[in-house]
């Protein structure tokens, strides 16, 4: 399902404006830092080139996550066709972020390296059905969805239009999620898992340790960031195989990422959450 309103036309071209201006801005400022200041405060500047760059001197204490196989378990939330594809309905809003972060495939790689070292996977849907229409308040948040007609089904005992549609998963994940092995759990309502089954599957397969990923950053993966670690599990996020809004109302990526680097264990690449698997793997 594809945005055509042109609300959401507009919306896009005001993102495409507001990142442009932003490059423009910081790449202004580094070079009147770098022309007026010296080497030191040059190198100080760099980093506000990309503005998902970690810190050069942070304040935040540095903490390890040992991964360790028998107790661990790849969650992965909302990977649906709504989030991730140009046919889904929030594609206007998250498109952007997935395509910077190229989260599509880094999260299949996710998948593969996680069937490979033979942990679990366990999926934190996201559905809305009839009945869920008729709340009588809600948060911005879940408005938008609501206006956006993210999700839908027409009951939680049919899939009648359900292959294909925005609920369904994406083609890339479909055959390492319907292979009979993984873990589909009752959905989450807004964005977090205190309305569904994830920490109990996971109390039931002994894993304590979990590398998360999904959609999007700053909504239903930090919210199953903090319960988890609230309920005692060690947490890696994995940055780039998730990816946010660009709105008005600014850089969700960005407030995500500020977020994971207090609450998680560890913030993995694609490449390193991967890496780690096949090592661990081999004992």
């Amino acid at each position: 399902m594809s945005c055509s309103h042109a609300s959401c036309k507009e919306t896009s071209e005001q993102n495409v404006v507001a990142s442009s201006r932003r490059r423009l801005l910081l790449a202004t400022a580094g070079a009147a830092v770098a022309a007026t200041g010296g080497p030191a405060l040059a190198r100080a500047a760099a980093p506000a080139e990309d503005p998902y760059a970690d810190p050069v001197n942070p304040a935040l204490p540095k903490v390890e996550m040992t991964l360790d196989l028998a107790r661990t378990a790849l969650v992965v939330t909302d990977p649906q066709i709504d989030f991730l594809s140009p046919k889904g309905g929030a594609w206007s809003a998250f498109g952007e972020s997935i395509t910077e972060q190229n989260t599509v495939p880094n999260l299949r790689r996710l998948f593969v390296a996680a069937k490979q070292a033979r942990i679990p996977v366990v999926i934190s849907p996201h559905y809305y059905y009839p009945f869920d229409h008729r709340w009588k308040f809600a948060a911005p948040g879940e408005a938008l969805m609501h206006k956006l007609g993210l999700f839908d089904r027409p009951g939680p005992l049919s899939v009648e239009g359900f292959a294909g549609s925005g609920a369904d998963w994406m083609p890339e994940y479909r055959d390492l999620i319907e292979d009979g092995e993984t873990i589909v759990c009752s959905p989450h309502k807004i964005a977090g898992p205190q309305t569904n089954d994830v920490i109990f599957q996971l109390r039931k397969q002994r894993a304590d340790q979990v590398i998360l990923a999904g959609m999007a950053a700053n909504f239903c993966v930090e919210s199953h960031l903090r319960d988890f670690v609230e309920h005692g599990f060690e947490v890696a996020v994995v940055r780039d195989a998730t990816a946010a809004s660009k709105l008005p109302e600014g850089d969700a990526y960005g407030a995500a990422l500020v977020n994971f680097r207090w609450f998680a264990n560890a913030l993995w690449t694609t490449d390193a959450a991967v890496e780690l698997m096949r090592r661990a793997s081999r004992g």
